[in-house]
């Protein structure tokens, strides 16, 4: 388990390790998520954005997804 200490300012060290194990480098985001009583630090590289292609089920095609929902909304 790697440790980090909270500076006054709020700051954290993500431990070397760490950071070439999940590709984190100058300028990578990390998104803060609260999951069960948990904290989850998830950085935002581009494997976390291709893991999520297809999540809603477009099959990538999002704006085509969108355009049909809309065309039968007009329908109706």
């Amino acid at each position: 388990m790697e440790t980090s200490v909270v500076t006054v300012k709020g700051q954290i060290v993500v431990p070397s390790r760490i950071r070439k194990k999940f590709g984190i480098k100058k300028g990578t985001k990390i998104a803060f998520i609260e999951k069960d009583g948990k904290l989850i630090l998830q950085p935002l590289n581009k494997g976390y954005f291709e893991s999520m292609a297809g999540i809603l089920g477009t099959n990538g095609d999002v704006l085509k997804s969108l355009m049909e929902d809309k065309k039968r909304e007009r329908e109706l």
